[in-house]
């Protein structure tokens, strides 16, 4: 598989706190990388990082031959091919579902209005949400407003999908309707970077699954290798905080 991101020594401060230190990752085509670590250790700076939301003091991110940068012109081009979900869904109040996911293709990349309205109406049913296409975010519960999110983001055809805590504002009995969604994009190749603190989903999505603590990479492997053999005491400890499924 080709190799569709790369991180290259990145560092990254906040004031004297080093939040990112140091860092290199790759990640190939239709892989999904999963990371984990205890809060604070610099995983969703991390991926604010690699599409430009957080200037880089040191190293670089490249997607493909292309380097993200924050300071350049075409960074909106760059962040088209590198989606993001956030936590908190970020739907505008004021416009129906439809008009959410349709706003940024029509707009940003002034594509045809009939074209992405029946796209995004395709998405919408795929994610099991074409009965609420007229509806506003207040009308729908945390987990379907986390579906629109993804379905936002898919609709602007991204190289690589960063999803960030995804769950982490939600019921556990919503998790699973949001975490369905990303099993499926999953096992239809998409290239995903996922932080989350699911456990059980990290082992059911990931490809390699990575253990970040205070800016570094600590650990990584395949989620049988991580979760079933451990080789450092930091991740036997960590892991021992969760109860996740054999």
């Amino acid at each position: 598989m080709e190799e569709i991101l790369k991180v290259n020594n990145l560092s990254k401060r906040f004031d004297e706190i080093v939040v990112l230190d140091n860092l290199s990752l790759s990640v190939k085509k239709g892989e999904v990388v999963v990371i984990v670590g205890p809060s604070g250790c610099g995983k969703s700076t991390f991926l604010r990082c690699l599409n430009g939301l957080e200037d880089i003091e040191e190293g670089e991110v490249l997607l493909g031959e292309e380097k993200v940068n924050p300071n350049k012109k075409n960074l909106s081009k760059t962040r088209e091919k590198i989606g993001m979900v956030f936590q908190s869904y970020d739907l505008f109040p004021h416009k129906t579902i439809l008009q959410n996911i349709t706003l940024a293709p029509i707009k940003v990349k002034k594509r045809n209005k009939a074209e992405v309205t029946e796209e995004a109406l395709k998405l919408l049913d795929r994610v099991g949400l074409l009965s609420k296409k007229d509806n506003y975010p207040r009308q729908l519960s945390g987990g379907q407003k986390q579906r629109v999110a993804i379905v936002r983001a898919l609709i602007m055809h991204p190289e690589v999908l960063l999803l960030d805590e995804i769950t982490a504002a939600l019921d556990p009995e919503m998790v699973r309707e949001v975490l369905d969604v990303v099993l499926s994009l999953a096992k239809e190749g998409r290239t995903m970077l996922i932080v989350t603190h699911e456990m059980a989903f990290a082992k059911a999505v990931a490809d390699r699954v990575i253990f970040l603590e205070n800016g570094k990479i600590v650990e990584e492997g395949s989620p049988a290798e991580f979760f079933d053999h451990p080789k450092t005491d930091r991740l036997k400890r960590f892991l021992e905080t969760f109860s996740y499924e054999k």
